[in-house]
């Protein structure tokens, strides 16, 4: 029986040896494996990816939102992060552009567009267990989100907004409607597919103007309803909202191809 040694030994070296591989190849099996910091980075990367399957229609990136106090496990609290992308169409065309969006997607996505209570919704999968959303939250907008779900908070997310100027595409349009440029607008960025960064930048603006009217000359109209219009004044679309009691201004500029 002294071969029994040997070989129990042999056997532990092997199962040590495919565990130290495991951990360094394979990808993790369940999201509480990846934590908030890691899921992150593919979280903007699929932003990214969602503007650059838009097209040419008006769009702006929302606000990262970050929930702390879920829960990873029983025992252990977590963070939850998610990235947002608003964009307004013509009341009508919310499954055309769900659609369009779903074929420009990778195929490793898995994205598909089916009919949820009574409403087109876009489901995908970007990866690494992070969730793509497609939903119509009002007639004539509709909501992209990718969320990672509640990770292992291994960072701290201090500001998530950054701030620079307004930028020449704000900067005429707030000089048309004769308000000033503000000091220091808040950005949002994600990265394009192909290098380079997509970019939204908003501005509150003062008390809602009587008429947007003074905006018609700066660019091609992509958007004019009640509230909403939209503009594309070279690579830059701007986007006007007075739908609340404050005049509203996003410049986003998406990615190339």
């Amino acid at each position: 029986m002294r071969w029994l040694v040997p070989a129990t030994v042999a056997w532990a070296l092997l199962l040590a040896g495919l565990t130290w591989w495991s951990v360094r190849h394979d990808p993790p099996t369940v999201k509480e494996q990846r934590t908030l910091g890691q899921a992150a980075a593919v979280t903007d990367r699929a932003m990214g990816r969602l503007v650059a399957a838009l097209g040419d229609g008006a769009w702006e990136l929302t606000p990262p939102r970050v929930e702390r106090g879920c829960r990873v496990t029983p025992l252990t609290d977590g963070a939850a992060l998610t990235r947002g992308l608003d964009v307004p169409v013509p009341a009508g065309s919310e499954r055309a552009l769900l659609d369009h969006v779903t074929q420009r997607l990778p195929a490793d996505w898995r994205a598909g567009v089916a009919t949820e209570a009574g409403r087109p919704r876009l489901r995908a999968d970007a990866g690494e267990f992070i969730a793509i959303d497609g939903r119509v939250v009002a007639d004539g907008l509709v909501r992209f989100s990718a969320a990672t779900g509640c990770r292992p908070a291994d960072i701290e997310f201090g500001e998530l907004l950054l701030a620079h100027p307004a930028g020449p595409a704000l900067t005429a349009a707030l000089g048309a409607l004769g308000r000033p440029a503000p000091v220091g607008a808040k950005w949002v960025t994600a990265p394009c597919p192909a290098g380079g960064p997509a970019r939204t930048v908003v501005v509150t603006a003062g008390a809602v103007p009587a008429s947007l009217a003074a905006l018609r000359p700066l660019g091609a109209v992509l958007l004019d309803r009640p509230g909403t219009y939209a503009y594309r004044s070279g690579s830059a679309v701007v986007l006007a909202d007075t739908t609340g009691d404050r005049l509203r201004l996003a410049a986003s500029t998406g990615c190339a191809g």
